[in-house]
C-alpha cells in the first residue's frame, strides 16, 4: 500500500520530449535555453492538468543541468538533477499562493530571492495559482519581480489569468497552453496501459479522455478509477457503468427508432434510461450530440471532427448514410428546443416524450406544396378569316375590332385572402400607371401674425428650460422678408447670451418654428438689445468689478493699494 504511486504522480512528464500537447511551448522554451535568452519572469496559464507546473519543473530542472543532451534534456546524473529527484534541491523553490497570499509572505520570498543557489547556476521561484495574491501583495512584488538579482528567474502559473494585475503581465513573458486533444490523450493512456500490463480497448480509453475534458491529470485519476474497478482486464461496459456514462447504444436505437416513426419504442428506450438514474437532461444532450456526429459523418471532409475510435466511425456513417439533411436539421432543433425548455417544464418526463413523439414524425410529415392561385387571362381571339366582299358593313368590321383589342387589358386579381399568384402571372402583370409627376410647387410664406403666434408655441415648449423661455418671450421680434424667405428677429440682453444661442440652440430653434409653421423658408436671427452705455446692466464679473469701482471710490482706492487684478 505504501509503495502505490498514482500514475498522474508516477507518469508525469521529467523532460521537454515527454510533454503532451504543449510542443510550441516545449520547443520555444528549448531554444531559448539553447541559445542562452532566458527571461527573469514567465507566466503559465490554461486549464487545470494540463502541464504547467510539470513544464516550469522541467525548465527549472534543465536550465541548473550540468551536462544537458543535445536536444537540450537534462541528464538526470549531475548533481542538479540527482537532488532535484530526489526532492532536495535548494535551487528550485515552489510556493502556493494560494496559502501564501499575504504581503508577509511576498517579504520573505524577497529576502529569500537575495541568497545565491548553492548548486548551479540559478534559482527558480515557482509560484502557483498566482491569481490567488492580495492587491498589496501583487504591489509588493512588482519590484523585485522587474529587476530581480541575475541568479533568480521566476515562474507564476495561473488557471486564471484575467484576474493578474496588467502591471504583473507586462513584466512576463506569457506562455498560453492548451487543453490536450482527445486522440493525444488516448495514446498516452495506452501506453500507461501497457507499462501497467493493463488490457483496455479504443472505446474505453475514447470514454475516458472524453470524460476528462482536455486535462491529462484528469484523464490519468479515472484511469486509475477505472483499474481499480474493473481490474487488469477493462471492459467497455465496466467502465461507462463506472463512470455513469451514457452508452452510445441508446443514442444509436434511438435514432432507428426515429427513421421508422416508432415513439413507442423511444419511449422504452427513456424509461430504461431514467430507471438507471441517469439525468434527463443528460439524456438530451446526449441525443443532441449524437445528431450532431451524423450530421459530421454525413457531410464530407469533417472526418477530423468526429473524434471516436474507428469502430464508432463506422457504425456513425452507416446510420448517417440512411438519413437525410433534412430529417437531421429538424431533429436537431426539437432537441435543442427541448434543451431549452426542459427547466422551465412543469412536467420534464412529459416535455422529453413530446419531443420524441416530434422526432419519430419527421418522416412520417408529408410533403407541403404550396397551391398556385391561377389567374384568367382573356382568350385570344381567333385569326382574322377573309370574308366575302360586302359580307360585313364597315361600321359593323370597326366595332368587332375594338372589342378585340381592348379584350387583353382586362386583368383579374385573385383577392388578398386567396392563394400566392404564380410566378407567371406575376410576370405577366403589367406595371401600375405612375402618377403624373408634377412640377415644384411654390412655398407660401406664413404672414406676420400666424409667425408670431408660431413663436410664442414655441418659446411654451421651453418650458423646462426657465432662462431660454424667458428669453424667447420677453420683448417684441422684428419679422422680416428677405428673398423669399421669412426672418424673424429675436433679442438678447448681453453678447454672453447671444453667443450661447447661437453655438447651442440656434439651429434647434430653427428647426422648430418650420415644423410649427410648416414653411421650410424660415430663419431666426438673434441679437443684443440695442442700448444706452448708461443704461446698460453689467453682466460679467469683470463689468460688475468694474461699476462697482467707479460708483465708490473707496472700493477703488483698496484695489490700488492691495493690487488686486479685476480680470
Amino acid at each position: 500500500m505504501s509503495e502505490y504511486i498514482v500514475s498522474a504522480r508516477k507518469y508525469r512528464p521529467d523532460s521537454f520530449g515527454r510533454l503532451i500537447g504543449q510542443d510550441t511551448i516545449a520547443r520555444t522554451l528549448s531554444n531559448s535555453i539553447r541559445r542562452g535568452q532566458l527571461a527573469h519572469a514567465y507566466l503559465f496559464c490554461g486549464p487545470r492538468g494540463v502541464g504547467k507546473t510539470t513544464t516550469a519543473r522541467i525548465f527549472a530542472k534543465m536550465i541548473n543541468c550540468a551536462n544537458p543532451g543535445p536536444d537540450m534534456e537534462p541528464c538526470g546524473e549531475c548533481e542538479s538533477c540527482v537532488s532535484f529527484q530526489e526532492g532536495r534541491s535548494y535551487c528550485i523553490h515552489e510556493l502556493d499562493a494560494a496559502s501564501n497570499n499575504s504581503v508577509e509572505d511576498i517579504k520573505t520570498l524577497m529576502e529569500q530571492v537575495q541568497v545565491p543557489p548553492q548548486v548551479g547556476r540559478y534559482s527558480v521561484y515557482i509560484i502557483d495559482e498566482v491569481h490567488m495574491l492580495s492587491q498589496s501583495a501583487f504591489n509588493a512584488f512588482l519590484k523585485t519581480l522587474e529587476e530581480p538579482p541575475a541568479h533568480a528567474i521566476f515562474i507564476l502559473a495561473t488557471t486564471e489569468k484575467h484576474k493578474i494585475l496588467p502591471t504583473i503581465l507586462s513584466r512576463c513573458q506569457t506562455y498560453d497552453f492548451n487543453r490536450i486533444s482527445i486522440p493525444d490523450m488516448v495514446r498516452n493512456l495506452r501506453e500507461i496501459a501497457q507499462k501497467e500490463d493493463v488490457t483496455i480497448d479504443e472505446e474505453s480509453l475514447h470514454v475516458i479522455a472524453s470524460k476528462a475534458d482536455g486535462a491529462m491529470r484528469d484523464a490519468l485519476t479515472i484511469f486509475d478509477q477505472t483499474v481499480a474497478f474493473c481490474g487488469k482486464e477493462v471492459q467497455y461496459a465496466d467502465v461507462i457503468r463506472n463512470l455513469n456514462v451514457l452508452d452510445h447504444e441508446y443514442s444509436f436505437k434511438l435514432v432507428d427508432a426515429f427513421l421508422g416513426g416508432d415513439y413507442a419504442t423511444a419511449f422504452l428506450v427513456l424509461d430504461e434510461i431514467l430507471a438507471k438514474g441517469f439525468n434527463a437532461l443528460h439524456f438530451v444532450a446526449s441525443l443532441s450530440s449524437h445528431l450532431r456526429n451524423l450530421v459530421v459523418a454525413k457531410t464530407g471532409g469533417l472526418e477530423p471532427l468526429l473524434e471516436l475510435p474507428d469502430s464508432l466511425k463506422k457504425r456513425y456513417a452507416e446510420q448517417a448514410a440512411r438519413c437525410s439533411h433534412a430529417f437531421l436539421y429538424e431533429a436537431l432543433g426539437i432537441t435543442t428546443a427541448c434543451e431549452t425548455g426542459y427547466k422551465a417544464a412543469v412536467n420534464p418526463r412529459l416535455h422529453i416524450e413530446f419531443a420524441l413523439m416530434k422526432l419519430s414524425y419527421i418522416q412520417a410529415k408529408p410533403a407541403v406544396v404550396a397551391p398556385v392561385a391561377t389567374v384568367a387571362v382573356a382568350p385570344k381571339p381567333a385569326p382574322a378569316v377573309a370574308a366575302p366582299v360586302n359580307a360585313t358593313p364597315p361600321e359593323t368590321e370597326k366595332k368587332a375590332e375594338a372589342t378585340v383589342v381592348a379584350a387583353p387589358a382586362v386583368r383579374r386579381r385573385t383577392p388578398k385572402s386567396g392563394s400566392a399568384l404564380s410566378m407567371s402571372a406575376i410576370m405577366e402583370e403589367k406595371p401600375e400607371e405612375a402618377a403624373p409627376v408634377t412640377g415644384p410647387q411654390e412655398v407660401q410664406l406664413p404672414d406676420d401674425d400666424t409667425l408670431r403666434l408660431k413663436w410664442k408655441e414655441l418659446a411654451g415648449q421651453y418650458s423646462a428650460k426657465p432662462r431660454l423661455a424667458s428669453m424667447l418671450s420677453s420683448g417684441n421680434v422684428n419679422i422680416s422678408e428677405d428673398a423669399g424667405v421669412k426672418l424673424i428677429e429675436f433679442f438678447v440682453t448681453n453678447d454672453a447670451q447671444k453667443q450661447w444661442v447661437e453655438e447651442k440652440m440656434l439651429r434647434e430653434l430653427e428647426g422648430k418654428l418650420r415644423d410649427l409653421t410648416g414653411c421650410p423658408k424660415v430663419n431666426v436671427l438673434v441679437s443684443v438689445t440695442p442700448m444706452e452705455e448708461e443704461e446698460r446692466k453689467p453682466y460679467m464679473p469683470e463689468e460688475k468689478a468694474k461699476d462697482l469701482m467707479e460708483r465708490n471710490p473707496e472700493v477703488r482706492a483698496f484695489v490700488a493699494d492691495m493690487g488686486l487684478d479685476t480680470k
